[in-house]
């Protein structure tokens, strides 16, 4: 069934038309002379580091300390530092300057929704959508809420992980059967202590929208894309895109896809977009769509994940106002702690080249205050390591704090390693609970 959105639902105009009403104005600031750039590994593993490994050691030998040394901080468009006093004056050109470094890029289509199947499950309301964007296979998408719900709800935007697992993508965090694929179960099991977070979401009374991110599930890169290429670890001869749930399959195309990934962030980077800049436009199409909805408030919307959601919560979060409250799992720590010490144990998604010189990691998350921003990190986390995470905490605590909203800010650290389990979850949804339905 396809649904064409009317003038309540379709998303008006182009993306242009939203971006030039609350777009900040730029600022000229010079570049510094080169940028920072370490050996990063194009896989982003789901097997921390352990906690007793040699951090004494850079990961590019001895080139890392001196860079490090060059590193200003606070950075240049930092508002920890002392020309900014009020978020009003130094807002525009950070966020102006962050969008530039990004390289997002402009998707000014009108996007059509088309719903697939709607159905009952676990006490709530399923659809199953998908929309077709200017360029790749059509996304996915499931959106949910409590069954026999009336009105405009708070809704949440949930953004799934990574895990170096790009065969899946929406189904990490949803489950719409009791049939689930049995990596999915053992990925549940795993990092969210066998919840489907995104249901649990919705069970308390919100409408959620958890789509694939770009280059993952339903937006992956196939083999016959790639057939031709006779490239080292990417050659696509002897794979086959058939019989993809076969659990030898996945794990075929999990590992290849890793290999790919460094090769899509250089052809992105040589396209004048970064791997941040395209997973940040499709998450803000999703959240155009899930704003457009009837059955949704457009002024309470939030949006968080673990890992890899973690990430793109902290630039979406970050980036576009329209996220009223934030919470960002497992992901956050410092640019000097991703030099030194763990760039290859992230995917590229991390990094856009420059935007170093200017802002501080944390404080990407920190252009959305004063909006309610939470990180949730595990102090035995082996993808980061603890000191540097430590600071990333207190310098989002100082940027809300010094904007005079300390109350906006809540970082946590819980012990165990590299999860969003249940404990964490309760915190979470209480976190949004405060802020988005009262």
């Amino acid at each position: 069934m396809k649904k064409s959105m009317n003038t309540d639902d379709q998303i008006q105009g182009s993306r242009r038309d939203f971006l030039s009403k609350t777009a900040l104005a730029s600022v000229a600031l010079p570049l510094l002379p080169g940028t920072i750039s370490a050996a990063f590994n194009n896989t982003p593993t789901s097997k921390p580091l352990p906690m007793n490994a040699d951090i004494s050691k850079s990961l590019i030998g001895q080139y890392g300390p001196w860079l490090a040394s060059q590193m200003q901080d606070p950075p240049k468009l930092s508002f920890r530092n002392d020309i900014w006093s009020n978020i009003q004056d130094w807002k525009p050109s950070a966020h102006a300057k962050a969008q530039e470094q990004i390289g997002e890029p402009l998707i000014k289509e009108t996007i059509t929704v088309t719903v697939k199947r709607k159905f009952n499950y676990d006490g709530l309301h399923i659809e199953e959508l998908t929309w077709q964007l200017p360029y790749g296979r059509p996304v996915e998408a499931i959106f949910m809420k409590p069954e026999n719900s009336t009105g405009k709800l708070p809704a949440i935007l949930g953004l799934h992980d990574h895990a170096g697992k790009k065969y899946f993508g929406k189904r990490k965090i949803t489950k719409t059967s009791d049939n689930q694929h049995p990596l999915i179960v053992e990925h549940q099991k795993s990092d969210y202590e066998g919840r489907a977070w995104a249901n649990e979401m919705a069970k308390r009374g919100y409408a959620v929208l958890v789509h694939d991110a770009f280059s993952f599930a339903s937006r992956r890169v196939f083999y016959e894309d790639m057939a031709g290429i006779e490239w080292g670890p990417l050659k696509a001869e002897g794979r086959t895109d058939e019989n993809p749930e076969d659990v030898r399959n996945i794990e075929a195309y999990n590992e290849w896809a890793g290999h790919h990934e460094h090769v899509m962030a250089k052809s992105l980077f040589s396209a004048g977009t970064s791997y941040t800049g395209m997973v940040l436009a499709e998450d803000r199409i999703a959240l155009d769509i899930l704003s457009a909805r009837k059955d949704v408030d457009p002024e309470r919307i939030g949006c968080g994940g673990l890992s890899g959601g973690g990430l793109r919560t902290v630039f979406l979060g970050g980036m576009d106002a329209r996220i009223k409250c934030a919470v960002c799992v497992g992901f956050m720590s410092t640019w000097k702690d991703f030099l030194l010490n763990r760039s290859y144990t992230h995917t590229w998604m991390t990094y856009a080249p420059g935007l170093a010189n200017y802002l501080e990691f944390p404080e990407i998350f920190g252009l959305r205050v004063p909006l309610p921003t939470m990180v949730q990190s595990n102090n035995q986390d082996g993808l980061y390591t603890l000191p540097e995470m430590k600071k990333a905490d207190d310098i989002l605590a100082e940027v809300f704090t010094k904007a005079g909203h300390p109350e906006k800010y809540s970082g946590k650290f819980y012990d165990g390693g590299h999860k969003f389990d249940v404990q964490m979850q309760n915190d979470a949804f209480d976190w949004f609970d405060n802020w988005l339905r009262q």
